[in-house]
C-alpha cells in the first residue's frame, strides 16, 4: 500500500469515527469505533482461516448450513482448529459482513434489520468461545466497554440501531488488506486512530498513549545493535503502542509483557496486540495496579520501556520495605510522587545485560529527600544509570511540563560516566502542541549511540562530577546550553536614531514643498 493509500484509509476511518462524535465525548466514541474495527478484523481473519481449512472440501465458510447436522459437524471441526490457531471462533452468521448487511437491509432473504441484540450476543460469543482455552485471559470481557444499550447512541432502540448499522455499513466497505503479508495496514491505521483520540482527549490522554516520536526514541534505544529480543515489558502499558513500537525495529520479539491499571485501556491494549498480529501465546497483558499488585513478579526482561503516570500517588506503605523491589534502597518514594517507585519496580525486573528506557518528569533529576537518596543509590551503588535525555516542554498530551528520558543498563559499556543530552530546544510547533521531527529523533538516537560530546547539546559527565553535584542530575549542570546575548552598542544606536531624525525632517520638508505647489494644506 502506498503512503497516499495509507493516508486515505486513515482518513476514511476517522470520518467513520466522526459519525459518533456528535453523540458522545472522545473517550466514549473511541471505545465504540475501535471496538467495531476490532470485531471486523476478528471476523475477516476467521473468514479467511475457515476458507483455507475448507478449500480441500470445495466449499466456503458462508456456504455451511448451521442448522443441519452435517453443517454443525463441520463447524465443530473448524472451531477446534480456529481455537488452536486464532484463539477464538465465529460462526458464519456471526461474521461482520453478515451483520452489517442485515442492519442495512442488503441480505437476499427478507428479515428484520434490527441487529443490536444479535451484535451483543455475537460479541459475548467471541469471548465465551475462548472459555477453558489458553486464550481465555486475552479475550475475557474484551468488549465490555462497547455498550449497545447506551442512550448516547440514541433515545430509542430504533435510533440506536440505525446509528450502529450506519457505522457498520461504512466499515464494511473498507478493505483492510489482511492478505498483504508484507504490510500492517490495519495495525498502522489503528495506531493512527489511537493517536487522534489521544490528541483530542485532553488530560486523560496520558493514560493510554505516548506520542509516536517519543515512543520511537525509547524503542530505538532499547533495540540498538539487536535484531531480536527474548522479551519486552511495559509496567504501565496503556494501549500497548509502546510495546508494539519496539517490535517495529526488530525481526522478532519472543514475548510481550505489560500491566495496566485502567480497565478500558487494558482492553484496548489486548485488542491492539491481536490486531497487530501478535499471537495470543506471545503476549501477557494484565490488569492491576503495578506498584501495589504486580502481576509479573520474579520475571526478568531483556528490554523495558515505559511512560509511567507523572508524579502519581501511591501508598508508600511500610510493608513495601520488605518487598525485594524496594528494600535494598533503604527508603521508599514519597506517597505523593511514585516516579522512583516505578523506576525501582522496573530495575527489579531488568535482566542481566538488559536495557530500560523510560519517560519521567524533570523533578526526578533533582528532587531531594527520599528521592535524592534513591537517586544516589542507583548511581553510586548500582551504577545502572546510563543516560539522561532532556525533552522539550509541551510534547505530551494533557501536560505542558518538560520531561526527560532515563536510560538504565544492568551491564554498562561506559561505567565511569553518565551521558547527558539536552534536546529541550529541538522541536517544531503544531498549534498549541510541540513535537519532534524524524530528523530530531534521529539526532537524539545517533548522539546517544555515538556517545560523543557535542557543544551545547551533549556531554558525558564523570561519576566524580555527578558526586560533586551531590547527585543532582539537572541537565544544565552538565550541558551548558546558555546562549550569550548579543552585545548592543548604545552609542551606535543613538547615532543611527539622530540620522533617522534628520532624514525624517528632510522628508517632511519635501512633502511640505509638494503641498505648496499643489496649493493644498501641509500636514506639518
Amino acid at each position: 500500500m502506498s503512503e497516499d493509500q495509507k493516508k486515505q484509509l486513515e482518513q476514511q476511518l476517522w470520518n467513520i469515527a466522526n459519525t459518533l462524535r456528535g453523540k458522545m465525548n472522545a473517550d466514549e466514541f473511541r471505545d465504540y469505533i475501535l471496538g467495531f474495527i476490532f470485531y471486523k478484523y476478528l471476523s475477516e481473519r476467521m473468514h479467511r482461516y475457515a476458507n483455507e481449512i475448507l478449500a480441500q472440501d470445495g466449499i466456503t465458510y458462508e456456504q455451511i448450513d448451521e442448522h443441519k447436522p452435517e453443517g454443525q459437524q463441520i463447524l465443530q471441526a473448524v472451531k477446534e482448529e480456529s481455537l488452536l490457531k486464532l484463539g477464538y471462533f465465529l460462526k458464519p452468521s456471526e461474521l461482520f459482513s453478515f451483520i452489517a448487511a442485515k442492519g442495512n437491509n442488503t441480505l437476499e432473504e427478507e428479515s428484520s434489520n434490527f441487529i443490536l441484540d444479535d451484535l451483543a450476543r455475537i460479541l459475548r460469543n467471541i469471548e465465551q468461545s475462548t472459555m477453558g482455552t489458553e486464550s481465555q485471559d486475552d479475550f475475557d470481557n474484551l468488549f465490555e466497554d462497547l455498550d449497545l444499550t447506551s442512550t448516547k447512541l440514541g433515545r430509542t432502540e430504533n435510533e440506536k440501531n440505525a446509528l450502529i448499522s450506519k457505522v457498520l455499513a461504512h466499515l464494511n466497505k473498507i478493505n483492510f488488506q489482511l492478505d498483504d503479508a508484507k504490510g500492517d495496514v490495519l495495525g498502522d491505521a489503528y495506531e493512527y486512530l489511537i493517536g487522534q483520540f489521544a490528541s483530542g482527549a485532553g488530560k486523560k490522554a496520558g493514560e493510554f498513549y505516548t506520542p509516536q516520536q517519543v515512543s520511537a526514541i525509547l524503542a530505538r534505544i532499547v533495540t540498538l545493535g539487536k535484531t531480536r529480543l527474548k522479551s519486552v515489558y511495559d509496567p504501565t502499558c496503556g494501549s500497548g503502542s509502546l510495546l508494539l513500537r519496539v517490535a517495529r525495529h526488530l525481526t522478532d520479539v519472543g514475548a510481550f509483557y505489560g500491566q495496566e491499571l485502567n480497565r478500558t485501556t487494558y482492553n484496548l491494549a489486548r485488542m491492539n496486540m491481536i490486531l497487530h498480529g501478535v499471537h495470543y501465546k506471545k503476549f501477557s497483558i494484565k490488569q492491576e495496579d503495578t506498584l501495589e499488585k504486580p502481576q509479573h513478579m520474579g520475571m526478568k526482561f531483556e528490554a523495558i520501556v515505559s511512560n509511567p503516570p507523572f508524579s502519581a500517588k501511591w501508598s508508600a506503605a511500610g510493608l513495601h520495605m520488605s518487598d525485594d523491589r524496594f528494600s535494598q534502597y533503604g527508603k521508599l518514594a514519597p506517597a505523593s510522587k511514585a516516579d522512583y517507585a516505578f523506576i525501582q519496580h522496573m530495575i527489579a525486573h531488568l535482566d542481566d545485560n538488559g536495557t530500560m528506557a523510560m519517560v519521567a518528569p524533570h523533578g526526578v533529576l533533582f528532587r531531594g529527600a527520599a528521592e535524592g537518596h534513591i537517586r544516589r543509590y542507583l548511581i553510586e551503588e548500582k551504577n545502572y544509570l546510563d543516560a539522561v535525555i532532556g525533552l522539550p516542554a509541551n510534547i505530551f498530551y494533557g501536560t505542558s511540563i518538560p520531561t526527560c528520558i532515563l536510560i538504565f543498563k544492568t551491564c554498562r559499556e561506559n561505567p565511569k560516566d553518565v551521558f547527558f543530552i539536552d534536546a529541550s530546544n529541538e522541536f517544531e510547533k503544531a498549534g498549541n502542541q510541540n513535537y519532534l521531527t524524524d530528523a530530531q529523533v534521529d539526532t537524539i538516537v545517533q548522539t546517544y549511540a555515538a556517545r560523543t560530546n557535542k557543544e551545547k547539546y551533549a556531554k558525558a559527565a564523570s561519576l566524580d562530577e555527578i558526586a560533586a553535584n551531590d547527585y543532582n542530575l539537572n541537565i544544565p549542570r552538565y550541558v551548558d546550553s546558555f546562549e550569550e546575548e548579543v552585545v548592543i552598542d548604545l552609542h551606535t544606536i543613538a547615532t543611527a536614531l539622530q540620522q533617522l531624525e534628520k532624514d525624517m525632517k528632510a522628508t517632511d520638508a519635501t512633502i511640505a514643498e509638494f503641498c505648496k505647489e499643489l496649493n493644498i494644506p501641509s500636514p506639518f
